[in-house]
């Protein structure tokens, strides 16, 4: 087991290691073999407020420092994680049962966001805007919010915290960060160390590692953050919102998807079945933006379903250490149960199973169920796993009602040979992202990232990042002399 989990099994607040001082432990478990790597105590309300007071004093510095010399500390942070790749790898593979090649996608991403997140630091323009007063002058500061609360999912961690943290320091404010209780170390304490040995002042990032039956909403309710930036479901999306809008905060909501891949009649259909499978099977299908749903036109369904299937029975199930393995463990044995239940469920309905894989502890082989009808709520739920729903349509129109028909709108594809009818049918759909000839699951760190609908509000990247977390201050000069009426 590796060092990181004994090393890093503990809260990181005000630039100090310290254990929590609640009266139970998360107890960290591989998803794969159920090996304990790591108990940690958790930590309270106390803690939460002294890490909020922590930054907030922290802040003050670190918001009046140069732009250019907090560029030092992420151009650090990325030759600690060049030198630590390996161990970070075998972190993600243990404690998410990501597989080396996520493992690899996701550190990729991670040096992408923090790449951005050096320039970042210099994103950030004023304005003078005309008055129409005689001899005033208005200045426009984009300046920081303050202090960011950021509470990071278990899917893609490490990045997903990166995502958030990386650009609110950037950007001149503090942050505490709560992972999730599945990731404590790759989603929290990983980054905390990255960034200490990088050389960021104490105080500025602190991590929490608890859970809401200890500290209740006190990690959004706390007056010190100006902006919760939250990724996970859009069920305790929706109850952060609530809470950050009675508490007159801003929120950044990137939530759940119902993604749907669309394959027309004249698309190359070997090439479509390749995106098929990589947007519904990478990470095991946990991934926001994967293809719960593909849509194919009737004209191709028999040929493209042949494909689809012989390559998706081809997908290694199993330890994911093994480099060839694709598909490893769900996150946890709810997550297993829960996509079990959506197979039965389908079955009962009427649908069929042109594979129906089995599960074995945390392991679930994917499943291809085809004929599931048009009226279940399967097609319009967000399914976080290997299982996948065939659909066939007849037609642009059919195809774009049935994408529409979800309460989520986070991302998508179609493949068309086409490439402006492709453009057409993306217009036509209800999602913050859609992609022509590809496959549904992309960030990128200059492109505005976000779903409609449910599937969140607000967007991160490039600089809809600038705009989450700063504020704009306007600041009028008087070069002459007002004229006041009384």
């Amino acid at each position: 087991m590796s060092s990181y989990f004994t090393d890093l099994a503990q809260q990181y607040i005000d630039g100090e290691w310290r254990p929590g001082t609640g009266s139970w432990d998360i107890i960290d478990f591989n998803p794969y073999d159920g090996e304990k790597l790591a108990s940690i105590t958790i930590a309270t309300v106390d803690e939460v407020d002294d890490a909020y007071r922590a930054a907030e004093r922290a802040q003050k510095a670190w918001g009046a420092t140069n732009a250019y010399a907090r560029r030092a500390v992420f151009e650090k942070a990325l030759a600690v994680i060049d030198e630590l790749e390996e161990e970070i790898t075998e972190v993600i593979i243990a404690e998410l049962g990501g597989t080396r090649l996520k493992a690899a996608f996701e550190l990729h991403l991670v040096r992408e966001f923090l790449r951005e997140s050096v320039q970042l630091a210099l994103r950030p323009e004023g304005k003078i805007i005309p008055s129409p007063v005689d001899g005033k002058e208005n200045r426009l500061y984009r300046v920081p919010v303050g202090v960011v609360g950021v509470i990071s999912p278990f899917n893609f961690p490490f990045l997903l915290s990166v995502k958030s943290v990386a650009p609110a320091l950037a950007l001149g404010n503090g942050v505490v960060l709560k992972p999730h209780q599945n990731t404590p170390i790759v989603g929290g304490s990983l980054v905390a160390k990255i960034f200490e040995e990088a050389g960021l002042p104490g105080g500025l990032l602190n991590v929490v590692i608890t859970d809401i039956a200890e500290i209740g909403d006190a990690f959004i309710e706390h007056p010190v953050p100006k902006v919760i930036s939250f990724t996970g479901s859009d069920k305790v999306g929706r109850h952060v919102a609530t809470v950050c809008a009675a508490n007159f905060k801003r929120s950044v909501l990137e939530l759940g998807g119902n993604s749907a891949l669309v394959v027309l009649e004249d698309a190359d259909i070997d090439y479509a079945v390749d995106a098929a499978v990589f947007s519904r099977y990478v990470h095991q299908g946990q991934v926001c933006m994967a293809a719960n749903r593909v849509l194919v036109d009737r004209s191709i369904e028999a040929e493209f379903t042949e494909k689809f299937v012989a390559k998706v029975r081809k997908l290694k199930v199993g330890d994911p250490r093994d480099p060839q393995t694709v598909i490893g463990p769900v996150i946890n044995s709810s997550q297993a149960d829960a996509l079990s239940g959506v197979v039965q469920q389908a079955i009962a309905e009427g649908a069929t199973a042109l594979l129906h894989g089995s599960t074995t502890d945390n392991l679930v082989e994917p499943s291809v169920l085809t004929g599931v009808p048009s009226d279940s709520d399967l097609l319009r739920q967000e399914v976080f796993g290997p299982v996948v729903f065939l659909v066939p349509f007849d037609g642009e129109e059919e195809a774009v009602r049935i994408v529409n028909d979800t309460p989520y709108g986070l991302s998508g594809a179609v493949h068309t040979a086409d490439i402006e009818r492709g453009v057409n049918f993306a217009k036509q759909i209800d999602t913050g992202m859609f992609h022509v000839n590809d496959g549904t699951v992309h960030d990128e760190p200059l492109v505005p990232f976000g779903g409609e609908k449910h599937s969140g509000i607000g967007r991160l990247n490039g600089e809809t990042t600038v705009d989450s977390f700063t504020t704009t201050k306007w600041i009028s000069v008087q070069h002459g002399r007002s004229r006041f009426p009384f």
